[in-house]
Protein backbone atom coordinates (compact mmCIF):
# COMPACT_ATOMS: atom_id res chain seq x y z
CA UNK A 1 0.00 0.00 0.00
CA UNK A 2 3.23 2.11 0.68
CA UNK A 3 5.11 1.49 -2.50
CA UNK A 4 1.72 2.18 -4.41
CA UNK A 5 1.08 5.53 -2.72
CA UNK A 6 4.85 6.51 -3.12
CA UNK A 7 4.10 5.49 -6.98
CA UNK A 8 1.56 7.79 -7.35
CA UNK A 9 3.21 10.49 -5.68
CA UNK A 10 6.70 9.98 -8.24
CA UNK A 11 4.29 9.73 -10.92
CA UNK A 12 2.21 12.62 -9.78
CA UNK A 13 5.79 14.85 -9.14
CA UNK A 14 6.38 14.13 -12.61
CA UNK A 15 3.34 15.45 -14.85
CA UNK A 16 3.99 18.71 -12.47
CA UNK A 17 7.64 18.76 -14.11
CA UNK A 18 5.85 18.04 -17.30
CA UNK A 19 3.70 20.93 -17.03
CA UNK A 20 5.79 23.52 -15.91
CA UNK A 21 8.68 22.22 -18.30
CA UNK A 22 6.45 22.42 -21.07
CA UNK A 23 5.00 25.74 -20.37
CA UNK A 24 8.84 27.35 -19.96
CA UNK A 25 9.68 25.56 -23.26
CA UNK A 26 6.77 27.35 -24.73
CA UNK A 27 8.44 30.64 -23.41
CA UNK A 28 12.09 29.80 -25.00
CA UNK A 29 10.43 28.90 -28.50
CA UNK A 30 11.56 25.63 -27.52
CA UNK A 31 15.21 26.44 -27.06
CA UNK A 32 16.52 25.22 -23.51
CA UNK A 33 17.76 28.97 -21.86
CA UNK A 34 19.72 26.77 -19.19
CA UNK A 35 21.68 24.88 -22.01
CA UNK A 36 22.69 28.58 -22.83
CA UNK A 37 22.85 29.63 -19.01
CA UNK A 38 25.59 26.65 -18.46
CA UNK A 39 27.64 27.72 -21.55
CA UNK A 40 27.83 30.76 -20.99
CA UNK A 41 28.77 30.47 -17.70
CA UNK A 42 31.57 28.24 -18.49
CA UNK A 43 32.94 30.21 -20.75
CA UNK A 44 33.14 33.61 -19.00
CA UNK A 45 34.26 31.77 -15.39
CA UNK A 46 37.03 29.77 -17.38
CA UNK A 47 37.79 33.69 -19.04
CA UNK A 48 38.21 35.14 -16.11
CA UNK A 49 41.01 32.93 -15.21
CA UNK A 50 42.97 32.98 -18.17
CA UNK A 51 44.56 36.65 -18.17
CA UNK A 52 46.94 35.51 -21.25
CA UNK A 53 43.79 34.70 -23.29
CA UNK A 54 42.14 38.13 -22.03
CA UNK A 55 45.78 40.07 -22.86
CA UNK A 56 45.50 38.05 -26.52
CA UNK A 57 42.11 39.22 -26.77
CA UNK A 58 42.75 43.02 -25.74
CA UNK A 59 45.64 42.85 -28.16
CA UNK A 60 43.56 41.63 -31.13
CA UNK A 61 41.15 44.73 -30.47
CA UNK A 62 43.61 47.24 -30.43
CA UNK A 63 45.16 45.83 -33.40
CA UNK A 64 41.53 45.78 -35.13
CA UNK A 65 40.76 49.11 -33.89
CA UNK A 66 44.58 50.51 -35.67
CA UNK A 67 43.62 48.84 -38.72
CA UNK A 68 40.73 51.02 -39.16
CA UNK A 69 41.93 54.37 -37.63
CA UNK A 70 45.21 54.06 -39.63
CA UNK A 71 45.35 51.15 -41.93
CA UNK A 72 42.12 51.98 -43.57
CA UNK A 73 38.77 50.47 -43.80
CA UNK A 74 38.95 46.37 -44.88
CA UNK A 75 36.13 43.68 -45.43
CA UNK A 76 36.64 40.48 -44.28
CA UNK A 77 37.12 38.48 -47.44
CA UNK A 78 34.66 35.41 -47.08
CA UNK A 79 31.69 37.89 -45.98
CA UNK A 80 29.21 38.41 -48.81
CA UNK A 81 27.12 41.21 -46.93
CA UNK A 82 29.05 43.86 -48.65
CA UNK A 83 29.69 43.32 -51.68
CA UNK A 84 28.17 45.54 -53.41
CA UNK A 85 29.98 49.20 -54.43
CA UNK A 86 27.73 50.77 -52.48
CA UNK A 87 29.36 49.66 -49.38
CA UNK A 88 32.79 51.05 -50.92
CA UNK A 89 31.72 54.37 -50.09
CA UNK A 90 32.71 56.42 -47.29
CA UNK A 91 31.03 56.36 -44.70
CA UNK A 92 29.84 52.73 -45.43
CA UNK A 93 33.42 51.30 -45.84
CA UNK A 94 34.00 52.31 -42.62
CA UNK A 95 30.78 50.97 -41.08
CA UNK A 96 31.22 47.32 -42.84
CA UNK A 97 34.60 47.39 -42.00
CA UNK A 98 34.30 47.40 -38.09
CA UNK A 99 31.45 45.15 -38.11
CA UNK A 100 33.67 42.63 -40.05
CA UNK A 101 36.06 43.51 -37.24
CA UNK A 102 33.69 42.96 -34.28
CA UNK A 103 32.66 39.15 -36.16
CA UNK A 104 37.16 38.41 -36.29
CA UNK A 105 37.33 39.89 -32.51
CA UNK A 106 34.26 37.66 -31.00
CA UNK A 107 35.51 34.28 -32.86
CA UNK A 108 38.64 34.93 -31.33
CA UNK A 109 37.10 35.11 -28.18
CA UNK A 110 34.85 32.82 -28.20
CA UNK A 111 37.07 30.05 -29.40
CA UNK A 112 40.24 28.72 -27.44
CA UNK A 113 39.53 29.32 -23.85
CA UNK A 114 41.40 26.93 -21.66
CA UNK A 115 38.77 24.68 -19.69
CA UNK A 116 35.89 25.29 -21.96
CA UNK A 117 33.61 22.24 -22.66
CA UNK A 118 33.86 21.84 -26.50
CA UNK A 119 30.10 22.01 -26.81
CA UNK A 120 29.64 24.87 -24.49
CA UNK A 121 32.49 26.82 -26.62
CA UNK A 122 30.25 26.28 -29.83
CA UNK A 123 27.14 27.60 -28.27
CA UNK A 124 28.86 30.71 -27.33
CA UNK A 125 29.87 31.17 -30.41
CA UNK A 126 27.06 30.21 -32.46
CA UNK A 127 24.65 32.53 -30.09
CA UNK A 128 27.32 35.45 -30.41
CA UNK A 129 27.47 34.75 -34.18
CA UNK A 130 23.13 35.33 -33.96
CA UNK A 131 23.33 38.56 -32.00
CA UNK A 132 25.62 40.28 -34.82
CA UNK A 133 24.44 38.73 -37.43
CA UNK A 134 20.67 40.38 -36.37
CA UNK A 135 23.16 43.86 -35.35
CA UNK A 136 24.54 44.00 -38.86
CA UNK A 137 24.88 47.72 -40.46
CA UNK A 138 22.96 45.27 -43.27
CA UNK A 139 19.97 45.44 -41.73
CA UNK A 140 18.96 49.12 -41.06
CA UNK A 141 17.91 51.43 -43.23
CA UNK A 142 20.59 54.37 -41.56
CA UNK A 143 23.54 52.14 -42.09
CA UNK A 144 22.55 50.46 -45.87
CA UNK A 145 23.73 51.94 -48.47
CA UNK A 146 21.36 50.27 -51.10
CA UNK A 147 18.34 50.65 -49.13
CA UNK A 148 18.98 54.16 -48.51
CA UNK A 149 19.82 53.64 -52.93
CA UNK A 150 16.83 52.65 -53.62
CA UNK A 151 14.56 54.48 -51.35
CA UNK A 152 15.94 58.02 -53.00
CA UNK A 153 15.23 56.56 -56.91
CA UNK A 154 11.78 55.58 -55.67
CA UNK A 155 10.38 58.22 -53.54
CA UNK A 156 10.24 55.69 -50.29
CA UNK A 157 7.48 53.22 -52.52
CA UNK A 158 9.49 50.51 -51.33
CA UNK A 159 8.98 51.21 -47.91
CA UNK A 160 5.51 51.37 -48.64
CA UNK A 161 5.16 47.99 -49.77
CA UNK A 162 7.43 46.72 -47.11
CA UNK A 163 4.94 47.76 -44.87
CA UNK A 164 2.36 46.04 -47.13
CA UNK A 165 4.38 42.71 -46.86
CA UNK A 166 4.87 42.82 -43.23
CA UNK A 167 1.37 42.95 -42.36
CA UNK A 168 0.73 40.55 -44.86
CA UNK A 169 3.00 37.91 -43.51
CA UNK A 170 2.21 39.19 -39.49
CA UNK A 171 -1.80 38.25 -40.10
CA UNK A 172 -0.62 34.67 -41.89
CA UNK A 173 1.40 34.19 -39.16
CA UNK A 174 -1.64 34.91 -36.48
CA UNK A 175 -4.21 33.14 -38.72
CA UNK A 176 -1.48 30.09 -39.12
CA UNK A 177 -1.87 30.10 -42.82
CA UNK A 178 0.93 29.03 -45.12
CA UNK A 179 3.14 31.73 -46.52
CA UNK A 180 1.39 33.98 -49.76
CA UNK A 181 2.38 32.42 -53.40
CA UNK A 182 1.97 28.89 -51.70
CA UNK A 183 -1.86 28.16 -52.93
CA UNK A 184 -0.51 27.81 -56.38
CA UNK A 185 1.77 24.86 -55.48
CA UNK A 186 -0.90 21.93 -54.60
CA UNK A 187 0.03 18.83 -54.29
CA UNK A 188 -2.24 16.58 -56.81
CA UNK A 189 -2.67 19.30 -59.01
CA UNK A 190 0.69 21.01 -59.41
CA UNK A 191 3.04 19.32 -58.10
CA UNK A 192 2.93 15.23 -57.09
CA UNK A 193 1.73 15.38 -60.31
CA UNK A 194 3.46 12.25 -61.67
CA UNK A 195 1.31 9.45 -62.26
CA UNK A 196 0.50 6.91 -60.47
CA UNK A 197 -1.30 4.84 -58.14
CA UNK A 198 -1.26 4.14 -54.22
CA UNK A 199 -1.02 0.20 -53.67
CA UNK A 200 -1.08 -0.36 -49.99
CA UNK A 201 -1.96 1.58 -46.79
CA UNK A 202 -1.63 1.54 -43.14
CA UNK A 203 -2.06 3.56 -39.98
CA UNK A 204 2.03 5.26 -40.95
CA UNK A 205 1.70 5.68 -44.57
CA UNK A 206 0.80 5.08 -47.97
CA UNK A 207 3.03 2.82 -50.79
CA UNK A 208 2.77 4.70 -54.26
CA UNK A 209 3.83 2.80 -57.20
CA UNK A 210 4.63 5.01 -60.10
CA UNK A 211 3.03 4.42 -63.87
CA UNK A 212 6.11 3.48 -66.72
CA UNK A 213 6.35 5.54 -69.13
CA UNK A 214 9.03 3.55 -70.95
CA UNK A 215 8.26 0.09 -73.42
CA UNK A 216 10.29 -1.64 -70.77
CA UNK A 217 11.72 -1.60 -67.40
CA UNK A 218 14.28 -3.02 -65.49
CA UNK A 219 13.62 -5.65 -63.32
CA UNK A 220 14.48 -4.47 -59.86
CA UNK A 221 12.44 -2.20 -58.41
CA UNK A 222 13.20 1.50 -56.81
CA UNK A 223 12.06 1.61 -53.61
CA UNK A 224 12.02 5.41 -51.62
CA UNK A 225 12.00 6.15 -48.08
CA UNK A 226 11.42 9.84 -47.84
CA UNK A 227 12.00 11.61 -44.17
CA UNK A 228 9.03 12.06 -42.59
CA UNK A 229 10.11 15.45 -40.77
CA UNK A 230 8.69 16.87 -44.14
CA UNK A 231 6.31 15.78 -47.08
CA UNK A 232 7.39 13.19 -49.36
CA UNK A 233 7.38 15.15 -52.37
CA UNK A 234 10.21 17.35 -52.38
CA UNK A 235 11.14 13.83 -54.43
CA UNK A 236 8.30 14.89 -56.87
CA UNK A 237 8.01 18.73 -57.16
CA UNK A 238 6.81 20.08 -60.58
CA UNK A 239 7.16 17.43 -63.72
CA UNK A 240 10.79 19.77 -64.62
CA UNK A 241 12.52 18.91 -61.68
CA UNK A 242 10.85 16.10 -59.98
CA UNK A 243 13.70 13.18 -59.30
CA UNK A 244 10.75 10.40 -59.02
CA UNK A 245 9.97 11.37 -62.73
CA UNK A 246 13.29 11.18 -63.77
CA UNK A 247 13.98 7.61 -62.33
CA UNK A 248 10.56 6.36 -64.03
CA UNK A 249 11.50 8.16 -67.35
CA UNK A 250 14.58 6.54 -67.38
CA UNK A 251 12.79 3.02 -67.03
CA UNK A 252 12.56 2.42 -63.25
CA UNK A 253 9.89 0.49 -61.94
CA UNK A 254 9.80 2.78 -58.61
CA UNK A 255 7.59 3.12 -55.56
CA UNK A 256 7.71 5.61 -53.00
CA UNK A 257 6.95 5.68 -49.35
CA UNK A 258 3.82 9.11 -48.27
CA UNK A 259 4.29 9.06 -44.73
CA UNK A 260 1.00 10.13 -42.23
CA UNK A 261 1.02 13.07 -40.41
CA UNK A 262 1.09 12.41 -36.82
CA UNK A 263 -1.67 13.42 -34.61
CA UNK A 264 -1.95 13.52 -30.92
CA UNK A 265 -3.65 9.42 -31.46
CA UNK A 266 -0.02 8.27 -32.84
CA UNK A 267 1.65 9.74 -30.01
CA UNK A 268 2.92 6.18 -29.19
CA UNK A 269 4.34 5.83 -32.42
CA UNK A 270 8.18 4.62 -32.15
CA UNK A 271 11.12 4.03 -34.70
CA UNK A 272 10.39 0.41 -34.48
CA UNK A 273 6.87 0.99 -35.62
CA UNK A 274 8.60 3.31 -38.70
CA UNK A 275 10.80 0.20 -39.49
CA UNK A 276 7.74 -2.63 -39.43
CA UNK A 277 4.85 -0.23 -40.73
CA UNK A 278 6.82 1.97 -43.04
CA UNK A 279 9.99 -0.12 -44.44
CA UNK A 280 9.32 -4.07 -43.66
CA UNK A 281 5.09 -3.33 -45.37
CA UNK A 282 6.55 -1.85 -47.85
CA UNK A 283 9.54 -3.67 -49.08
CA UNK A 284 7.01 -7.19 -48.18
CA UNK A 285 4.73 -5.16 -50.95
CA UNK A 286 6.74 -4.22 -53.66
CA UNK A 287 8.69 -7.35 -53.41
CA UNK A 288 4.87 -9.07 -53.93
CA UNK A 289 4.22 -6.78 -56.62
CA UNK A 290 7.70 -7.60 -58.46
CA UNK A 291 8.17 -11.22 -57.30
CA UNK A 292 11.85 -12.96 -57.42
CA UNK A 293 13.86 -9.54 -57.89
CA UNK A 294 16.16 -7.63 -55.50
CA UNK A 295 15.12 -4.00 -54.92
CA UNK A 296 17.45 -0.87 -55.24
CA UNK A 297 16.53 0.62 -51.89
CA UNK A 298 17.10 4.34 -51.46
CA UNK A 299 16.35 6.92 -48.43
CA UNK A 300 16.25 10.91 -48.10
CA UNK A 301 17.67 12.39 -44.62
CA UNK A 302 15.59 10.65 -41.85
CA UNK A 303 14.42 7.91 -44.00
CA UNK A 304 18.34 7.21 -45.31
CA UNK A 305 18.87 6.54 -41.62
CA UNK A 306 16.01 4.55 -41.52
CA UNK A 307 16.99 2.38 -44.35
CA UNK A 308 20.18 1.94 -43.05
CA UNK A 309 18.74 0.48 -39.65
CA UNK A 310 16.87 -1.83 -41.25
CA UNK A 311 19.09 -3.01 -44.49
CA UNK A 312 21.82 -3.82 -41.19
CA UNK A 313 18.89 -5.71 -39.53
CA UNK A 314 18.28 -7.63 -42.70
CA UNK A 315 21.65 -8.50 -43.28
CA UNK A 316 22.13 -9.68 -39.34
CA UNK A 317 19.04 -12.01 -40.41
CA UNK A 318 19.62 -13.02 -43.66
CA UNK A 319 17.59 -11.37 -45.89
CA UNK A 320 19.01 -10.28 -49.06
CA UNK A 321 16.42 -9.01 -50.96
CA UNK A 322 17.88 -6.14 -51.34
CA UNK A 323 20.04 -5.06 -54.79
CA UNK A 324 21.73 -1.55 -53.28
CA UNK A 325 21.28 0.68 -51.33
CA UNK A 326 21.54 4.75 -51.97
CA UNK A 327 21.50 6.99 -48.94
CA UNK A 328 21.10 10.89 -49.96
CA UNK A 329 21.88 13.57 -47.49
CA UNK A 330 21.37 10.84 -44.79
CA UNK A 331 23.73 10.18 -41.46
CA UNK A 332 24.71 7.17 -40.26
CA UNK A 333 27.45 8.60 -37.63
CA UNK A 334 25.80 11.23 -35.24
CA UNK A 335 29.56 12.08 -33.58
CA UNK A 336 29.71 15.14 -35.72
CA UNK A 337 26.16 15.94 -36.95
CA UNK A 338 27.23 20.14 -37.84
CA UNK A 339 25.08 22.99 -36.12
CA UNK A 340 22.33 21.25 -35.46
CA UNK A 341 24.27 19.26 -33.01
CA UNK A 342 23.70 22.49 -30.83
CA UNK A 343 20.21 21.91 -30.42
CA UNK A 344 20.37 18.95 -28.96
CA UNK A 345 21.53 17.70 -25.27
CA UNK A 346 20.22 16.72 -22.37
CA UNK A 347 18.59 19.90 -21.21
CA UNK A 348 17.24 20.69 -24.98
CA UNK A 349 15.94 17.28 -25.23
CA UNK A 350 14.05 17.01 -21.70
CA UNK A 351 12.12 20.45 -22.82
CA UNK A 352 11.24 18.69 -26.19
CA UNK A 353 9.58 15.67 -24.18
CA UNK A 354 7.94 17.95 -21.79
CA UNK A 355 6.33 19.34 -24.37
CA UNK A 356 5.77 16.22 -27.05
CA UNK A 357 4.04 14.25 -23.72
CA UNK A 358 1.38 17.59 -23.19
CA UNK A 359 0.33 17.50 -27.19
CA UNK A 360 1.57 13.82 -28.27
CA UNK A 361 3.79 15.23 -31.02
CA UNK A 362 5.92 18.17 -31.98
CA UNK A 363 4.52 20.43 -34.10
CA UNK A 364 6.80 21.83 -37.13
CA UNK A 365 6.93 25.41 -35.76
CA UNK A 366 8.87 23.97 -33.05
CA UNK A 367 11.91 22.72 -34.99
CA UNK A 368 11.35 25.58 -37.58
CA UNK A 369 13.44 28.31 -34.92
CA UNK A 370 16.61 25.67 -35.00
CA UNK A 371 16.58 25.43 -38.67
CA UNK A 372 16.32 29.07 -39.18
CA UNK A 373 18.79 30.24 -37.09
CA UNK A 374 21.31 27.63 -38.36
CA UNK A 375 21.24 30.23 -41.24
CA UNK A 376 19.80 33.66 -39.65
CA UNK A 377 21.67 35.29 -42.69
CA UNK A 378 20.71 33.98 -45.58
CA UNK A 379 17.03 32.93 -44.19
CA UNK A 380 15.97 35.56 -42.19
CA UNK A 381 17.78 38.95 -41.92
CA UNK A 382 18.57 39.46 -45.78
CA UNK A 383 15.36 38.59 -46.34
CA UNK A 384 13.52 40.89 -44.11
CA UNK A 385 15.89 43.27 -45.35
CA UNK A 386 14.45 42.63 -49.54
CA UNK A 387 10.79 42.11 -47.72
CA UNK A 388 10.61 45.31 -45.93
CA UNK A 389 13.19 47.58 -46.65
CA UNK A 390 13.80 46.97 -50.33
CA UNK A 391 10.12 45.95 -50.81
CA UNK A 392 11.61 42.75 -52.91
CA UNK A 393 9.41 39.59 -52.27
CA UNK A 394 10.72 36.74 -54.25
CA UNK A 395 7.98 34.75 -56.47
CA UNK A 396 7.08 31.70 -54.77
CA UNK A 397 8.68 28.49 -56.13
CA UNK A 398 7.70 25.07 -55.92
CA UNK A 399 10.43 24.49 -53.14
CA UNK A 400 9.52 27.18 -50.78
CA UNK A 401 5.68 25.51 -51.28
CA UNK A 402 6.80 22.23 -50.23
CA UNK A 403 9.39 23.86 -47.38
CA UNK A 404 6.14 25.77 -45.37
CA UNK A 405 3.74 22.26 -45.67
CA UNK A 406 5.27 20.92 -42.81
CA UNK A 407 4.22 17.91 -40.72
CA UNK A 408 4.41 16.55 -37.35
CA UNK A 409 6.64 14.61 -35.25
CA UNK A 410 5.10 11.68 -32.57
CA UNK A 411 6.25 11.89 -29.29
CA UNK A 412 7.73 8.58 -28.70
CA UNK A 413 9.65 8.52 -32.12
CA UNK A 414 10.95 11.86 -31.93
CA UNK A 415 12.59 10.95 -28.25
CA UNK A 416 13.91 8.00 -29.60
CA UNK A 417 15.45 9.47 -32.60
CA UNK A 418 17.34 11.98 -30.47
CA UNK A 419 18.45 10.19 -27.81
CA UNK A 420 19.46 7.17 -30.08
CA UNK A 421 21.04 8.85 -32.74
CA UNK A 422 21.96 12.21 -31.90
CA UNK A 423 22.86 11.73 -28.26
CA UNK A 424 24.21 8.44 -28.01
CA UNK A 425 24.97 7.42 -31.71
CA UNK A 426 23.63 4.01 -31.20
CA UNK A 427 23.75 3.18 -34.50
CA UNK A 428 27.15 3.50 -35.38
CA UNK A 429 28.69 2.32 -32.27
CA UNK A 430 26.51 -0.97 -33.02
CA UNK A 431 24.11 -0.86 -30.00
CA UNK A 432 20.78 0.12 -32.03
CA UNK A 433 18.45 -2.35 -31.06
CA UNK A 434 15.66 -3.89 -33.87
CA UNK A 435 13.20 -6.85 -32.81
CA UNK A 436 15.07 -6.47 -29.44
CA UNK A 437 18.73 -6.80 -30.68
CA UNK A 438 21.68 -4.85 -31.72
CA UNK A 439 22.33 -4.24 -35.93
CA UNK A 440 25.80 -3.30 -36.93
CA UNK A 441 26.51 -1.64 -40.15
CA UNK A 442 29.36 -3.57 -40.35
CA UNK A 443 26.87 -6.33 -42.12
CA UNK A 444 26.43 -4.61 -44.82
CA UNK A 445 27.43 -6.44 -47.91
CA UNK A 446 25.57 -4.47 -51.08
CA UNK A 447 26.88 -2.29 -53.07
CA UNK A 448 26.06 1.49 -51.32
CA UNK A 449 25.54 5.01 -53.33
CA UNK A 450 25.68 7.88 -51.03
CA UNK A 451 25.39 11.57 -51.47
CA UNK A 452 26.25 14.43 -49.83
CA UNK A 453 25.57 18.21 -50.62
CA UNK A 454 28.44 21.04 -50.05
CA UNK A 455 26.50 23.56 -48.45
CA UNK A 456 24.15 21.40 -45.83
CA UNK A 457 23.16 22.40 -42.30
CA UNK A 458 21.56 19.35 -41.42
CA UNK A 459 23.53 16.72 -42.58
CA UNK A 460 27.09 18.34 -43.29
CA UNK A 461 28.63 15.95 -45.92
CA UNK A 462 31.78 15.06 -43.72
CA UNK A 463 29.15 13.60 -41.50
CA UNK A 464 27.33 11.95 -43.91
CA UNK A 465 30.97 10.81 -45.63
CA UNK A 466 31.81 8.60 -42.01
CA UNK A 467 29.60 5.87 -43.54
CA UNK A 468 33.33 5.16 -45.12
CA UNK A 469 34.53 4.46 -41.45
CA UNK A 470 31.62 2.17 -40.45
CA UNK A 471 31.06 -0.66 -43.46
CA UNK A 472 33.57 -2.37 -45.38
CA UNK A 473 30.85 -2.40 -48.59
CA UNK A 474 31.53 -0.96 -51.65
CA UNK A 475 30.49 2.69 -51.95
CA UNK A 476 30.61 5.12 -54.59
CA UNK A 477 30.42 8.58 -52.82
CA UNK A 478 28.75 11.73 -54.52
CA UNK A 479 29.37 15.19 -53.11
CA UNK A 480 27.17 18.08 -55.29
CA UNK A 481 26.62 21.38 -54.88
CA UNK A 482 23.67 22.96 -53.28
CA UNK A 483 22.55 22.26 -49.93
CA UNK A 484 20.23 19.86 -48.04
CA UNK A 485 16.91 20.23 -49.97
CA UNK A 486 18.48 22.13 -53.52
CA UNK A 487 21.30 19.71 -53.37
CA UNK A 488 18.75 16.98 -54.40
CA UNK A 489 16.68 18.85 -56.27
CA UNK A 490 19.10 19.04 -58.62
CA UNK A 491 17.20 18.31 -61.68
CA UNK A 492 19.82 18.07 -65.62
CA UNK A 493 19.75 21.41 -66.56
CA UNK A 494 19.71 23.55 -63.77
CA UNK A 495 22.64 26.25 -63.37
CA UNK A 496 25.70 26.00 -61.85
CA UNK A 497 25.20 22.27 -60.37
CA UNK A 498 28.40 20.10 -59.93
CA UNK A 499 29.37 17.16 -58.48
CA UNK A 500 32.13 15.08 -57.52
CA UNK A 501 32.39 11.45 -57.52
CA UNK A 502 34.65 8.62 -56.35
CA UNK A 503 34.05 4.80 -55.58
CA UNK A 504 36.11 2.56 -52.79
CA UNK A 505 35.40 -1.10 -53.79
CA UNK A 506 34.26 -3.47 -50.97
CA UNK A 507 37.14 -4.14 -48.61
CA UNK A 508 39.68 -1.47 -50.03
CA UNK A 509 40.92 0.97 -46.97
CA UNK A 510 39.04 4.09 -46.71
CA UNK A 511 40.48 7.53 -46.52
CA UNK A 512 39.65 11.18 -44.46
CA UNK A 513 36.91 13.00 -46.01
CA UNK A 514 39.08 16.23 -46.89
CA UNK A 515 41.81 14.22 -48.83
CA UNK A 516 38.74 12.67 -50.46
CA UNK A 517 37.13 15.77 -51.86
CA UNK A 518 40.83 17.00 -52.93
CA UNK A 519 41.37 13.78 -55.07
CA UNK A 520 37.51 12.91 -56.46
CA UNK A 521 37.29 13.61 -59.84
CA UNK A 522 34.49 16.60 -60.50
CA UNK A 523 31.75 16.88 -63.00
CA UNK A 524 29.77 19.56 -64.35
CA UNK A 525 25.63 18.97 -64.05
CA UNK A 526 23.73 17.26 -62.44
CA UNK A 527 24.37 14.15 -60.34
CA UNK A 528 21.03 12.22 -61.40
CA UNK A 529 22.58 10.77 -64.30
CA UNK A 530 25.53 9.22 -62.40
CA UNK A 531 22.94 7.93 -60.36
CA UNK A 532 20.43 5.92 -62.51
CA UNK A 533 24.01 4.96 -65.02
CA UNK A 534 25.10 3.21 -61.49
CA UNK A 535 21.27 1.71 -61.07
CA UNK A 536 21.13 0.27 -64.11
CA UNK A 537 24.94 -1.14 -63.93
CA UNK A 538 23.33 -3.14 -61.01
CA UNK A 539 20.39 -4.39 -63.35
CA UNK A 540 19.03 -7.22 -65.15
CA UNK A 541 18.02 -7.05 -68.72
CA UNK A 542 14.99 -4.55 -69.51
CA UNK A 543 11.59 -6.15 -69.29
CA UNK A 544 8.05 -5.98 -69.80
CA UNK A 545 6.50 -3.44 -66.16
CA UNK A 546 5.10 -5.23 -63.47
CA UNK A 547 1.10 -4.70 -63.35
CA UNK A 548 0.03 -1.68 -61.04
CA UNK A 549 -0.81 -3.47 -57.29
CA UNK A 550 0.67 -6.98 -58.75
CA UNK A 551 -1.01 -9.91 -59.94
CA UNK A 552 -3.35 -10.58 -57.17
CA UNK A 553 -3.50 -6.88 -55.94
CA UNK A 554 -5.93 -3.93 -56.84
CA UNK A 555 -4.88 -0.27 -56.24
CA UNK A 556 -6.53 1.64 -54.04
CA UNK A 557 -6.65 5.04 -55.84
CA UNK A 558 -4.65 8.17 -57.43
CA UNK A 559 -1.34 9.49 -56.29
CA UNK A 560 -0.58 11.35 -54.64
CA UNK A 561 -2.81 9.40 -52.24
CA UNK A 562 -4.70 10.80 -48.95
CA UNK A 563 -2.42 11.05 -46.35
CA UNK A 564 -0.03 14.11 -48.31
CA UNK A 565 -3.21 16.17 -48.42
CA UNK A 566 -3.45 15.99 -44.64
CA UNK A 567 -2.55 19.38 -42.19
Amino acid sequence: MVDREAETQFSSSQQLDQAVRAMWAQQWLSVSPESQWQAWLNWAGNLAISPGKRLDLARLALEEWASLCYGGPRTAEPDQLFKAAQWQQWPFNAISAGFAAQQRWWQAASQGVAGVEPHHARLVGFWGKQWLDMCSPANFFATNPIVQERTLKEGGANLVRGLQYLMEDLQAQIANQPPAGSEAFQPGRDVAVTAGKVVLRNRLMELIQYTPTTDKVHPEPVLIMPAWIMKYYVLDLSPGNSLIKYLVDQGHTVFCVSWKNPDADDRELGMDDYVELGWRAALDAVTGIVPGKKVHAAGYCLGGTLLAIAAAAMARDGDDRLASMSLLAAQTDFTEPGELGLFIDEAQISLLEAQMARQGYLRAEQMAGAFLMLRSQDLLWSRMVDHYLLGERAPMSDLMAWNADATRMPARMHSQYLRRLFLNNDLSENRYPVDGRPVSLLDLRVPIFCVGTLTDHVAPWPSVYKLHHRTAAEITFVLTSGGHNAGIVSEPGHPRRSYQLRMRPAGAQDMPAAQWQQEAERHEGSWWPAWSAWLQSRSGTPLAAPRMGGKSGKPLYDAPGRYVLEH
